[in-house]
């Protein structure tokens, strides 16, 4: 891509983002920070008891996240964030106004299968379904691109990067 801009890669747990994200930073020489490393101990600790989060535990983890985007601003970067929500994104994009989303999306029964096979992570399976039910998906006035997650990483990453150059092509 010609203009260093933040990448999040966001979707459902399951879906590869810890995976795909730093497969795409590499592509595009920038570095990679992974979301899950921006939450408070307190959202991790409810996360392992199986208790989704609420707005009120997802602010300081996005206004961190927003953080690490805007210092990386003009100079590129890829993060990771579920960034379920149209609000999630949006005060995202508050704090780094240049970001665009990478929405990694797949087949529930896939998803599924990859969390269960995953070790440890402290997000169970069982909140698969609260992940899905808060998801919105990109608006069409909303920079970003959907991938679709079957294939191994390397497809996935090399899909994911072909459709940011194309949307940064078509202007």
């Amino acid at each position: 891509m010609s203009t260093p801009h933040v990448i999040v890669v966001m979707g459902v747990a399951g879906t590869g983002k810890t995976t795909i994200g730093p497969l795409v930073a590499a592509a595009l020489g920038v570095p990679y920070a992974e979301g899950d490393d921006f939450h408070p101990p307190a959202n991790i600790a409810k996360m392992s008891a199986g208790t989704p989060l609420d707005d009120h535990d997802r602010g300081p983890w996005l206004d961190a996240i927003g953080a690490w985007a805007h210092d990386r601003a003009g100079r590129g970067g890829v993060v990771s964030s579920s960034a379920l929500k149209r609000a999630y994104r949006d005060r995202l994009r508050a704090a780094a106004p240049e970001a665009v989303f990478l929405h990694l999306t797949g087949d529930r029964a896939l998803i599924e299968r990859r969390m269960a096979e995953r070790k440890g992570h402290f997000m169970p399976a069982a909140l698969l379904d609260s992940q899905f039910a808060t998801l919105e998906p990109l608006g069409a006035d909303e920079a970003g691109v959907a991938v679709d997650v079957s294939g191994t990483p390397e497809e996935v990453a090399g899909r994911a990067v072909a459709a940011l150059r194309r949307r940064e092509q078509a202007g």
